[in-house]
């Protein structure tokens, strides 16, 4: 199932090319290609679009977007011209990327129009740091698929095996390489299982039993600990007002969703 969000992504993208200077038209349209106008409306939309992506506002860059239009207007009217725009096919992704851009414009309006308060952005950062507690840890596991498997591990250890070692055996491809390390990280960013082990633990201590959890059986250590402290709220606020925004879109989607009628 496509997200909206990636839907809202299948735009028709081109590419902006070097070209002779053309001067822009005050009408209706920037050129005429073959009898066929390209509109204003299609030129300022896609300079807008090379400058949201950072590109600065330049006669060049002008002159450039004209030009990819009117190569674009050429190779359509090709296409055209072999008839593969009456193609099923075609026509279904035509319709899918006409439906993208305008979910895109209803989104952003809807946005803009419910903007998401101060209030609310300060009340979901206390309770994330609530959620993120005081302490970082800094651990290390062994992951592997059976808990006799676990169990031999910590039999090793028992016996001086080094952890480093033995995590070359682990299933976790981003730790197994480098000693099973995971760095410094607040409990809930863990699993439930997983972090109430890892918070019992002492420093240099080792769970003594395989930790179960839907990823296999853990074998983990506790490196060491130190005082969580978040970052401050004007750091993170963009962030905020993008999951706060995200959570609105969601919500509007479900409503909307629930209320339709399909047959």
């Amino acid at each position: 199932m496509i997200k909206l969000s990636r839907l809202a992504a299948l735009l028709v993208a081109g590419t902006i090319v070097s070209a002779p200077t053309f001067a822009a038209d005050k009408g209706g349209a920037v050129a005429t290609v073959n009898g066929q106008a390209i509109s204003q409306n299609t030129y300022n939309a896609f300079v807008a679009e090379q400058k949201a992506q950072g590109t600065p506002d330049s006669p060049e860059l002008q002159n450039a977007v004209k030009e990819e239009l009117v190569r674009r207007e050429v190779l359509t009217q090709e296409a055209k011209k072999k008839g593969l725009d009456k193609k099923p096919e075609i026509q279904g992704q035509m319709e899918l990327a006409k439906q993208a851009v305008l979910i895109r414009a209803y989104l952003s309006d809807y946005v803009r129009a419910n903007p998401v308060s101060e209030d609310r952005l300060k009340k979901d950062y206390e309770a994330i740091k609530a959620n993120l507690g005081t302490t970082e840890y800094k651990a290390k596991h062994i992951l592997v698929s059976t808990e006799d498997e676990a169990k031999a591990i910590i039999a090793k250890l028992e016996k001086g095996d080094k952890f480093a070692d033995l995590a070359k055996q682990s299933k976790d491809p981003g730790s197994k390489d480098n000693g099973g390390e995971l760095g410094w990280s607040a409990p809930s960013t863990y699993v439930k299982p997983f972090s109430d082990a890892l918070t019992k633990l002492k420093k240099g201590e080792y769970t003594k039993t395989p930790v179960k959890t839907d990823f296999g059986y853990h074998v983990i250590m506790l490196e060491d600990t130190r005082p969580l402290t978040p970052p401050p709220f004007e750091q993170v606020k963009p962030q905020l007002q993008q999951r706060a925004s995200q959570q609105q879109v969601e919500a509007l989607v479900k409503k909307l969703r629930e209320s339709a009628k399909v047959n």
